[in-house]
Order: C-alpha cells, then structure tokens, then sequence
C-alpha cells in the first residue's frame, strides 16, 4: 500500500485539518500518517480556539514516522509559527522527503486567521523552496507574488512569479469570485489550466484541505503531477456534487462520496456475524 503524511492542525468539526486529509487519503485508498501542528477548537461556524503543539514534540511526530513507515508524499497544512514552520522544513529536509505538497494556509474558509503575520517569511524562506507543489487560494497568492489578482492573466502572472520566486510548482486555485472552479497549474515548463464546474453548494468546509491531500494521495501512487491534478479536481467536485448538509455554517463535504462496501450501510446481506 502507499503511503502519505499529513502535517497540519487538528479540526474539532472533522471537516478540514488532519481530519480531512486522512480521509482523503484513505478515500484514493492510500495509507494515511500525521503529524499534528495544533490542536484547534472549532465547528461549521467558525474556529474559537488554537493551542500548538511544541516544536520538539512535532520533531518526535516526525520522527517517529519517519524512522517506521516512510510516506511516499507529505502534504502540509496549517502551520501557525516560525518556529513549527522550521522545524517540519528541518526535519523533510534530514529525511529527504519527497513529493511535497504545501498548502499555504492563511486563512479559513470562516475568515479566521489561522498563521501568524511572522510566520508567513519563515514560510516562504524555509518551506516554500522545497516543495514540489504550493496550492494557495487567490488572497494566498496575491501575498506570496505581491500583485493583485482580478482575472486570469493576473493570475497567470501571480503563478509565474511565485514559480520564480521559490522554484517550485504553482496551482493556483480559481474562485473567490473570480472564476468560480478554474484552477491553474504553473510548472515552468507549462502553464496548465484545468476548468472545474462550478457546483452549487453552499458547504465547502476543508476544499482547500481536500484538494492538497488528494494531490498528495495521487503523488504517493505515481502519477504525475498533472495527472495528481487533474484526478484531485474530478475528486474534490464528486465530494462537493454529494451534497451533504451538516452544521449551522459552511458544511464539510462527503468525502466517501464514492466508497461502497458492506460497511456502509446498503448491503445488508452479510447477516448476523455470531462469535466464539
């Protein structure tokens, strides 16, 4: 089986954070670790608390994973300090990992800041440059390429400047109200766009979480980075075309949308299981 780590903050909803990422994984059936940055209290309404881990005790997460169960992909998620940005960038560098994929999360879907204002140059001196792939939403990007995003040659130009900026891999993702599901993959080689139906759906808690965990679970299994994209995007639209309805907020999606088995509930003809 393959395998793939996730690094970011625990969500107490179960929609976004960690909890996203391993089902994610586990949905593209790849075996799912994590390291946990913080712990944060927070439902469908918004986020009303965050307490980190210490540095030295994600260093023993990471280590312990490392030295057992190696991932063949590591995602990162929302890291909120200098010093946790530094120690994942650390530790993925003594491990040699690779197939990194780097969620830039700054913000939540809420609107609740979620790193801290110092953090941001740590990030993108220390963790951004090894990366495979960054993922940022289109307030992301405008901080990390400094322009201002209003249509898609913006964007386009927000990509190739971030790609120069920190050599790595740019999906920019479309939405905020400017081009609904249209995403743009910047590799320097190519500049990719994959054009998503927009879907009607109010409950899209963890999307960002959701799309870079199934980038990563992709990855994990060989495919190529387009490939890894483009097989996301179609998963990330069939959790959302679900329709789940949860909370009094911004909902999770169904992200066993697509997984059927006796344990789902709609076979019922395994019977009675009797022991001893």
């Amino acid at each position: 089986m393959y395998t793939a780590l996730t690094i970011a903050g625990s969500d107490s909803g179960g929609g976004a954070g960690i909890q996203a990422d391993i089902k994610t994984m586990m949905a593209h059936h790849v075996y799912a670790m994590s390291a946990v940055t913080a712990l944060t209290a927070q439902n469908t309404t918004g986020v009303t608390g965050i307490m980190e881990v210490t540095p030295s005790f994600l260093k023993e997460q990471l280590d312990c994973i490392f030295t057992d169960i190696r991932p063949d992909a590591v995602k990162t998620g929302m890291v909120s300090s200098s010093d946790l940005i530094r120690t994942i960038a650390s530790s993925l560098k003594e491990y040699r990992a690779e197939k990194i994929v780097v969620d830039p999360v700054m913000v939540a879907t809420s609107g609740a800041r979620l790193i801290e204002e110092s953090a941001v140059r740590t990030l993108e001196e220390e963790l951004l440059p090894i990366a495979s792939v960054i993922t940022p939403n289109i307030p992301e990007a405008e901080v990390l390429s400094d322009l201002a995003i209003r249509d898609e040659d913006d964007m386009e130009s927000a990509a190739e400047k971030i790609f120069k900026r920190f050599g790595c891999a740019v999906l920019l993702k479309g939405g905020h109200s400017l081009n609904d599901a249209n995403d743009l993959l910047f590799t320097g080689q190519s500049a990719t766009w994959y054009r998503g139906k927009k879907i009607d759906n109010p409950n899209t808690h963890g999307t960002g979480c959701t799309l870079s965990s199934a980038i990563a679970a992709n990855l994990a299994k060989g495919l190529t980075l387009s490939e890894a994209v483009r097989q996301a995007k179609v998963y990330i639209s069939g959790a959302l075309a679900a329709m789940l309805d949860l909370g009094k907020g911004s909902g999770p999606m169904d992200h066993a949308f697509a997984i059927r088995g006796v344990y789902d509930g709609s076979d019922t003809s395994c019977g009675e299981v009797r022991h001893g």
